[in-house]
């Protein structure tokens, strides 16, 4: 298989989950009214949160020419990093790459459908919430970066890396 055909299949498989948990959530769980909340665990509820802004509520889409600029914003993203993955040659930035267009067109549709993106996934520890309220899109964007930015920081790949200089005496 084909790097960019392994960065497809994760980007829809993203997209299909998120979608698929969206759903859920909304429809048979019935959580479509702000803030309805189901606890799953003590550290774990589903609460249903209308998102109109970007990550960490930034530019809130106060209006429909806000939102729509938002949506050619994510999309010209997710259309840079499509043009990213399909040059990309390492199967582990390619697969970071996936998660990050799987998510990024999840929210771009929810956006485009609806005017804000669903998220409804609450992680806490009694009253203290690390994270807002999130997404499975949200989830991969987040993991996807970090493998990038990791692998960019740490990783050094063996085709990538310098031949070591040798000294040699000559007798």
């Amino acid at each position: 298989m084909k790097n960019w055909h392994f960065g497809l299949l994760v980007a829809a498989l993203v997209f299909l989950i998120d979608q698929g948990a969206k759903y859920y959530v909304t429809g048979p769980l019935g959580l479509n009214v702000q803030d309805a909340s189901l606890t799953v665990l003590p550290i774990f509820d589903l609460r249903f949160v209308k998102n109109v802004g970007v990550s960490l509520g930034l530019l809130p889409a106060s209006g429909a020419t806000m939102r729509w600029l938002l949506v050619l914003l994510t999309a010209g993203i997710a259309a840079g990093v499509l043009w990213w993955m399909l040059r990309e040659k390492k199967r582990p930035d390619v697969a970071a790459l996936g998660l990050v267009l799987g998510g990024a067109l999840g929210n771009i549709l929810d956006r485009t459908r609806l005017g804000y993106v669903v998220d409804f996934a609450d992680l806490h520890f009694g009253t203290w919430r690390p994270f807002l309220v999130f997404n499975v899109a949200d989830a991969a964007i987040t993991i996807g970066v970090l493998i990038l930015l990791i692998r960019a920081l740490f990783v050094r790949d063996k085709a990538g890396q310098a031949p070591a200089v040798e000294n040699e005496v000559n007798a």
